[in-house]
């Protein structure tokens, strides 16, 4: 089980976006990465399509930030928080670790 999942509301703690918030809109597992909208943004250079379909240009895209870079905003306490994992009902389910609710 991952400590963040789609949807959930994130703080940046390291990088140029440091104290930025956001929703996680996508979560690559097996790199540890996640997607956050208007975050970690960078500036990609497209060349045009050989169809003309396509323009070319230098686009602003979101790059994936590692989940060491930000930490959880708990939906209950509204607080920046790390997450644990308690066994609730014959359930692995994501704890706060300052309120100790399940997130």
């Amino acid at each position: 089980m991952l400590k963040f999942k789609k949807g959930d509301a994130i703080k940046v703690t390291l990088g140029k976006d440091r104290g930025r918030e956001g929703k996680i809109e996508m979560v690559y597992p097996k790199k540890m990465l996640a997607l956050i909208p208007e975050v970690n943004m960078i500036k990609k250079h497209v060349k045009a399509a050989a169809t003309k379909d396509k323009k070319g240009g230098i686009f602003e895209i979101p790059k994936p930030l590692s989940f060491g870079k930000f930490a959880l905003i708990c939906p209950n306490c509204k607080k920046v928080t790390r997450v644990g994992f308690a066994d609730k009902e014959g359930k692995k389910v994501r704890v706060c670790k300052k309120c100790q609710k399940n997130i």
